[in-house]
């Protein structure tokens, strides 16, 4: 099997443990409910662009 064919193996995004397939892309339910709450909360923002308004007028 050639380098580019094997799977790179992955960290959890929030610990860096390696990632459980059950709870993928994370390792523990712990992390996905980190990741989760950092979301809920507005840590995590994905930028929008400025002429986004609701109100078209």
């Amino acid at each position: 099997m050639t380098d580019k064919a094997r799977p790179t193996p992955r960290a959890c995004p929030i610990c860096g443990k390696a990632v459980e397939q059950a709870f993928r892309p994370f390792c523990s339910p712990r992390c996905r409910d980190v990741d989760l709450n950092r979301w809920l909360t507005g840590r995590y923002v994905v930028p929008g662009r400025e002429d986004d308004a609701e109100d078209p007028e």
